[in-house]
Formats: C-alpha cells, structure tokens, sequence
C-alpha cells in the first residue's frame, strides 16, 4: 500500500507516463489486466493553459480509468502552478511534474530532465503548485542527473520536493545523457530514498517481478513504477504483484491469447480514437504484443505496410507459429 495525502494506493506498482503508449485504449487494457493507477501520457502546462485542442483529446477518460493522474511539463513556474489547477478541477486523482524527460524539444526550452540543474527554478515551480492544488497529492518525475552519474542531482532536487510539501518523488536511474540506452541505476535510487522521509518509486529496467524485488532490495523504494516492460505486455502488473506478494511467478500469455489481447486493444483503440488515429497510432502498438516471437521482423514490415484496419485485423488472424515452437522465457525470472 502508497498513502499519498488523498489518495491511497493498494498496490505498489505504477504506470508510468509514456508519450504516445499510454493512452485510453492502453490503459483500458491494462486495468483489465490487473493494473491499480496509471498515468496519461505527458501534458504541456501551456498548451493546457491554452486549452489546445490537441491537448484535450490526450485527457480522454472513460469512468472505469480510475484511479489516475496526469504529469505537467514546462518550464515557468506560474504557468504550471495554472496548469496544476485547471487539472486538479478536472479531477485527476494525482498531478505530477516531470523533471525526467529527456527528449531535446523539452529539455532545450528548459524543461523536463534540465530542471535537474535548476534547483531554485525547481524551488519555485514546487511552491507554484502546491499553492494553487488543494487538495490531490503532487509528486515529481525525474531522473538520477542530467549529465551527472553520482545522483547527487537527484537528491538535491528531491530534498526541495519533499520541503516543498510534495508527497512523493520517483526517480528513473538513468542521466538524462543516457537516454534510455545503458542500465538503469538502482543505487542511485537508493541515495534519494536514504535522503527522504516521502515516499521513493523507483523506476527504470522492470520487465519482471524478479526485476521489481531487486530493485526494491536495492534501493529500498517504496513502489515500482513501470515503464517499457508494460508494451505489449498487460500481464507484467500480475506478475510483479505476486512477486511482491511471495507468490510463484505468473506466465505470460502464450502466443494465442496474446492476439486475442491485441485485438481487443485495437478495437479499443478505433472506439476511443476514431478510424483514422487508430490505423496510425495500431501499427507500432499491434507489434509490441509479438516482439519475442518468431517471424516477427516480418509481421512487423507486413503490418506497416498494411493499408487498412481490415488488413491489420487479418495479418493478426493469419500471423501463427510453426508446430512446437516454444513459448518465450521473457518475465519469467524471480
């Protein structure tokens, strides 16, 4: 259990935001799969202090998507203390500021992962926010450093969070120069979480429940958010539920139950998007469901050049294994 100030969280996993995955359609199916909270994808403070158009399609939400949060991005302090409020009256279960992102069109104006050396500019979009929520927890995404492997970054940050009166910080062990390439830090997690009296999510290279023990034994955090593991794969929040839980690991669903998840999620995603988002958006998340599976180069070139919903629909029907093939080891390790 994560008690964050309103909001109390029976499991301690996390999904976390993900530009261009996490969305209705995801989450839907993910919830159907067992998992508690999740996030929307990334949200800019100005264009939702605009009320770009754009903006409002990416809060989409249906009744059951809950409980859920939604992460501010920018890089002014009045801005995102407006934005926290106008999320807030839309009744979001938690906010959260991303200090993490490590993509260039929001580090360069400032924002994202550079805020990781801009700790008065930090200070002040922390008391920005907390003036204007009243009354859902605020918590901060960031990463170990920017450029700095030590995480000193990273505490320094999270120390201003926590006397700020944010409820919460998760760290992603990886430096902002890193990218997502190399592996992520889990010690590093662990140098904030020894500075802090909030609670700590640790994040970064969790694609199994043996991967979330770890990280919990080495960091010491208090929950585990999700990142990559979770495309394609809904059954991972199970199986690092029973981890956690001293359960024995669950299996991931074999290869036929895998396409009967992959066509629920494409039909979700033409319901909440529209034909023609969902054709585009489909092409790369229809993949993400058969990545360790033989012959999948070639499903994957097929469904790209697949001109229609109904062609995606039949490459899934006709895609089959040859006799015998095993079932892949992949989250399987505890």
């Amino acid at each position: 259990m994560i008690k964050l100030k309103s909001l109390t969280l029976k499991s301690k996993i996390i999904q976390s935001p993900m530009a261009g995955c996490t969305d209705l359609a995801f989450r839907l199916i993910a919830r159907a799969h067992g998992m508690e909270f999740a996030f929307l994808e990334m949200i800019s403070a100005d264009a939702l202090v605009r009320k770009t158009y754009k903006t409002f399609e990416l809060m989409k939400s249906v009744e059951s998507d809950r409980p859920l949060g939604a992460q501010l991005v920018g890089c002014n302090a009045q801005t995102m203390g407006e934005g926290a409020e106008i999320l807030e009256g839309l009744g979001f279960d938690l906010i959260d500021i991303n200090f993490g992102c490590p993509v260039p069109k929001i580090v360069s104006p400032g924002g994202g992962s550079a805020m990781l050396r801009e700790p008065d500019k930090a200070r002040d979009i922390f008391r920005a926010i907390i003036r204007k929520v009243k009354t859902v927890p605020v918590t901060v995404k960031m990463r170990k450093g920017y450029n700095d492997t030590s995480g000193d970054e990273a505490v320094r940050i999270a120390k201003i969070a926590e006397e700020e009166g944010l409820s919460a910080v998760t760290v992603h062990g990886r430096t902002r120069a890193q990218g997502y390439s190399g592996t992520a830090d889990w010690e590093a997690i662990g140098k904030v979480k020894a500075a802090l009296k909030i609670p700590v999510i640790g994040n970064g290279d969790v694609n199994s429940g043996g991967d979330a023990l770890k990280l919990m034994a080495v960091s010491g955090c208090d929950g585990v958010m999700i990142g990559r593991g979770a495309l394609g794969n809904p059954w991972i929040y199970k199986n690092i539920e029973g981890a956690l839980n001293g359960a024995a690991a669950e299996k991931p669903a074999n290869f036929e139950a895998r396409k009967k998840v992959v066509l629920r999620h494409l039909e979700l995603a033409i319901q909440t998007e529209g034909e023609r988002l969902a054709y585009l958006k489909s092409k790369r998340m229809i993949c993400w469901y058969f990545t360790h599976y033989p012959g999948s180069h070639e499903f994957r070139a097929s469904v790209n050049r697949a001109g229609s919903l109904h062609e995606m629909r039949d490459l899934i029907h006709a895609y089959h294994l040859p006799p015998g093939t095993p079932e892949p080891d992949f989250m399987l390790a505890q």
